[in-house]
């Protein structure tokens, strides 16, 4: 098996706390028709620089039956302010509209096999994953996107079309592993495509 989930994998069930003070589970989405689950963070340049993008798709798919995950799996040991009160008050700031989760065992990040941050997966109702990859081809600068891959597989996924593209390159940090250097990545974990 490879690293990072193949299209057509079921979703890894979580049960995570969130910056809202509950805990949520897939279970927990079973009215959406989809579920992006996506690996994030704090700091991450590639983050902040198209959170306003990925603010723009969750809010335009919302009546579509899309609900968004955030999970933050980086180790605070890596980067102080990936910490579960540094996501608390990133949430207050700028009120996102997905729920943000902390993965702080890692065990979620290598269920799936998230490689960078953001790291983007799409599952349709059956929750099977039907996109993985990046939100935007400019994640770092979000002005000078010229490709949305996310939103043209949600575009195409909510029409009842099959996804053309279902798999490309997340563009952005590694995710922080505990106890490894700031670059390092699994072993198994390679491009998607």
């Amino acid at each position: 098996m490879s690293f990072t989930l193949s299209v057509g994998a079921s979703a890894p069930d979580f049960n995570l706390p969130a910056t809202d003070g509950k805990s949520y589970g897939l279970s927990d989405f079973a009215s959406s028709k989809f579920l992006v689950v996506f690996f994030t963070c704090n700091h991450c340049p590639f983050v902040t620089g198209s959170d306003e993008i990925t603010r723009q798709t969750a809010e335009r798919f919302a009546d579509r039956g899309v609900s968004f995950v955030g999970i933050n799996s980086n180790s605070k040991n890596t980067y102080a302010e990936d910490d579960f009160p540094h996501m608390v008050s990133r949430m207050e700031e700028h009120g996102f509209p997905w729920i943000y989760l902390h993965d702080e065992s890692q065990e979620i990040a290598r269920a799936y096999g998230a490689l960078r941050t953001p790291h983007f997966y799409v599952f349709d109702q059956e929750r099977k994953l039907i996109y993985t990859g990046r939100g935007i081809d400019t994640p770092r600068d979000g002005s000078a996107m010229t490709v949305n891959d996310l939103e043209r597989a949600l575009e195409e996924a909510t029409s009842g079309q099959p996804v053309s593209v279902p798999e490309t390159n997340p563009i952005g940090c590694n995710v922080k592993w505990d106890g490894k250097g700031a670059h390092w990545m699994p072993a198994d974990a390679c491009d998607l495509v």
